[in-house]
């Protein structure tokens, strides 16, 4: 028997997930905009509907566009399946749901972006949920901020907006020794840069909106499921252990296995919650993934140029880019992200706040929005936008102050990029 061949990441970008249309022959994936399937017969129908069948019933479950980007995602990820959603957020809350009972908590790090810390700290309650906030290099301390109502640790691979890299393998570790899985948002480093599975991560989510489509054009979100952990191990996770009423008992972990999460994640998560990813924007994301590595090798190129540059200018008091051997995360980027440390970070500005609002106003190649992962440079002032709900201290925990600004850096040419802040710093100091 010959062995099926191994897909190198460049290949895989391109090809998993997608055959041509046995229709038209088409070779890029169609747009399937349509709202529902026709069922062989009322057999076929059943089959599906009691998830003895795979295959399509609505498009707020499944649609064969959606259904090639999460295979796509999964397997660049490394991990046995994908539910796509409708934006990073919606990632988020679809990773937890399976995992939460009203009373349940999750472990933070403290180091997240500004909005996933609103969303932990007080959205959540709404469901009876709550987070707990610790500093993820502090091994000891989310050790301690575990209890027996803890179901997750979730962190970011590189976290924004201040471009820490985390160690995924030692959260891991700490999550393995209490039996509950790791969360990780891979959003700024992609799958190109880190692979949390292969470091212990137990679910992957992405806001599909920034590197994975890079060009800004749609909202998405991703969650990817390792198929590694134990749902039955304990009576932690009922809502994947125990019979579901909605199908007649069936047990998701006793009847898919370690596609469990994914199962779940289709026919209750986007059944009851409605995240439901667009078929056109999974579309334009299937796009901006053929080309990810190339442009996350120039993302990364620009940023330690950039960065490097402004470390040495006196208008600058800090630079938190982990790809300077100054930073003290430097070894364990190159350890942990041997490819490198992004294309996100922060500088703090000397002059405070209000320098920082006359450098963003005076910029003209880099653009102030709030979103990361273009291809073309931007930036953000996060304590006076993303970051401007939180407190702060909440804000200089996330590397957030009030004197900070954060850098997405595109991939244009360099000299350029460092051109504009040069000129943008002169008005911003004088």
């Amino acid at each position: 028997m010959t062995e099926a061949p191994t897909y190198g990441f460049d290949t895989l970008q391109i090809h998993a997930g997608a055959k041509p249309d046995p229709a038209t022959g088409a070779r890029q994936t169609p747009i399937y905009q349509t709202t529902a399937y026709v069922f062989r017969d009322a057999d076929h129908a059943a089959a599906l509907f009691n998830l003895q069948e795979v295959g399509f019933i609505y498009s707020r479950l499944t649609n064969p566009t959606v259904a090639v980007l999460q295979e796509r995602i999964a397997t660049l990820e490394g991990g046995v399946g994908a539910v796509c959603c409708s934006s990073g957020h919606a990632a988020q809350i679809m990773a937890l749901f399976p995992l939460m009972q009203p009373g349940c908590n999750v472990v933070a790090s403290t180091r997240l972006y500004g909005g996933t810390v609103t969303q932990l700290s007080n959205t959540i309650k709404r469901f009876g949920w709550s987070a707990t906030f610790v500093d993820t290099d502090d091994l000891d301390a989310v050790a301690a901020a575990i209890d027996e109502n803890t179901r997750a640790i979730f962190c970011e691979s590189i976290a924004n907006p201040g471009g820490y890299v985390t160690d995924i393998r030692a959260l891991a570790d700490v999550a393995d020794a209490a039996g509950i899985p790791l969360i990780v948002d891979n959003t700024s480093a992609t799958p190109y840069l880190c692979r949390p599975i292969e470091q212990g991560a137990t679910l992957v989510v992405h806001s599909t909106t920034k590197y994975l489509t890079g060009n800004g054009t749609v909202t998405g979100g991703c969650v990817v499921d390792s198929g590694n952990f134990d749902w039955s191990a304990s009576d932690k996770f009922p809502s994947l252990s125990e019979p579901e009423s909605a199908y007649h008992g069936l047990k998701f972990h006793e009847t898919f296995g370690g596609l469990a999460f994914t199962f779940h994640g289709i026919a209750i998560g986007l059944r009851d919650l409605g995240m439901t990813m667009n078929p056109q924007g999974a579309h334009y994301t299937l796009m901006g993934i053929e080309t990810l590595s190339l442009r996350m090798q120039r993302h990364v190129e620009n940023a330690e140029t950039v960065a490097a540059w402004l470390e040495n200018d006196p208008r600058v008091d800090y630079v938190t880019y982990a790809g300077l051997p100054s930073s003290p995360y430097y070894d364990r980027a190159k350890s942990c992200y041997p490819k490198g440390a992004g294309g996100l970070f922060t500088f703090a500005v000397k002059g405070g706040y209000d320098a920082c609002v006359k450098l963003v106003n005076s910029l003209e190649i880099f653009s102030h929005v709030a979103n990361l992962g273009d291809t073309r440079s931007l930036i953000i002032h996060s304590a006076s936008t993303t970051h401007r709900q939180l407190s702060p201290e909440q804000q200089e925990a996330a590397g957030a102050g009030a004197n900070v600004v954060r850098l997405s850096i595109g991939i244009e040419d360099p000299k350029d990029l460092i051109a504009d802040l040069d000129q943008a710093l002169a008005k911003a100091s004088s």
